[in-house]
């Protein structure tokens, strides 16, 4: 007998491949929004967080890198990947002073319940309403879409991440978190 959690996440799964069995390729507009602007100050946002902290605001992680992350669902097959891709190499994040942040429209619950499965230490913020979410492009219906951002210390979008593999995408981000801090040099 399988639990209701697993059951609702394979139950996901198939309604995002069926999806994209479809060929469903949703415009920045069917998404919720355009995506923000690279070079401009990226939309600020403050959000309830797993960790007890109470709310994280983008504006407090000024002084760092932020790399900001979407995903659909806590302990969806992709976004468990994800997530420990990401984990994985936080040290090498926490040596680059980024901070890794991500977000997704489960409650700050499902976010606690899904760091303490999978050993996440770093944030994940509830965007219940999708509204930080659709500010980013990053909203269809109901569910974050997997996309990321890089954020430099002064608040600029610098990158944007739109076809994500999450089996690679940490690798990916951090490579390129590295040619930006580089040029910045």
């Amino acid at each position: 007998m399988i639990s209701r959690r697993t059951f609702l996440s394979i139950l996901f799964a198939i309604c995002l491949a069926v999806i994209s069995w479809f060929n469903f390729a949703p415009t920045a507009d069917a998404l919720g929004g355009k995506l923000p602007a690279i070079n401009q100050p990226a939309p600020d946002f403050t959000l309830p967080t797993n960790t007890g902290d109470g709310k994280l605001a983008l504006s407090d992680l000024r002084g760092q890198w932020v790399v900001l992350y979407f995903y659909p669902k806590d302990f969806t097959p992709g976004c468990t990947i994800e997530a420990r891709r990401f984990q994985q190499d936080l040290p090498k994040y926490i040596e680059k002073k980024a901070q890794i942040v991500g977000v997704s429209a489960d409650d700050v619950n499902s976010h606690a319940e899904f760091c303490d499965s999978e050993g996440l230490k770093f944030p994940l913020l509830a965007d219940t309403t999708g509204a930080v979410s659709k500010a980013y492009g990053s909203w269809m219906s109901f569910v974050s879409v997997r996309h990321s951002f890089i954020i430099d210390p002064n608040g600029i979008l610098r990158e944007t991440f739109v076809k994500v593999n999450p089996a690679i995408h940490s690798k990916e981000v951090l490579a390129r978190l590295e040619e930006l801090q580089a040029a910045t040099s």
